[in-house]
């Protein structure tokens, strides 16, 4: 690792995030939403505080109407969005994040997609995702997967969340 990342995390410490969780589904209740409960727990396990849970259907206006109040908000350091990520004819909350991101992470998707080679082969093209900054906010759309946001959450947003929170602040 490098002595400058090195420097950040050290800088960053041990901070920790306010973060907000929306669900896209047309079929999930909160009773059922086993991605939303992912994200949750591995988020309140590593320090973090999950403010806001909503579940939406994925409908673009409604995406979009949910995300700008949690981000002109001001409150929430990050938010994950879990499902609406595939390529049938209802997922758009890729596009609807994306018009949001002012600083597009690109690593965050590439890096995703590489992990996921390891699972699932050739189908890791299929996980569209994407992460950045909308303002001051952190956002990162996950597909809807159980598997796919545990991979996601786990291996690349928990143990940068630190240090991205520190960033976005400089």
């Amino acid at each position: 690792m490098s002595q400058t990342t090195d420097e950040h995390r050290q800088k960053a410490g041990n901070q920790s995030a306010t973060c907000g969780i929306l669900t896209v589904s047309d079929t999930r209740q909160q009773e059922d939403d086993k991605s939303g409960k992912i994200i949750i727990e591995a988020l309140d396990a590593a320090g973090h505080t999950v403010e806001c849970y909503q579940i939406v259907k994925d409908e673009p206006l409604k995406i979009d109407s949910i995300l700008h109040d949690w981000i002109d908000g001001g409150e929430l350091d990050v938010i994950c969005t879990t499902g609406g990520t595939g390529i049938g004819l209802r997922d758009t909350t890729i596009e609807v994040v994306r018009r949001l991101v002012d600083k597009e992470l690109e690593g965050f998707g590439e890096l995703f997609r590489m992990l996921s080679w390891d699972e699932v082969g050739a189908a890791a093209m299929l996980s569209r995702t994407i992460g950045g900054l909308a303002g001051s906010t952190l956002i990162f759309a996950l597909p809807g997967s159980s598997n796919a946001v545990a991979l996601a959450i786990n291996k690349l947003i928990i143990p940068e969340l630190p240090h991205l929170v520190w960033h976005r602040k400089q």
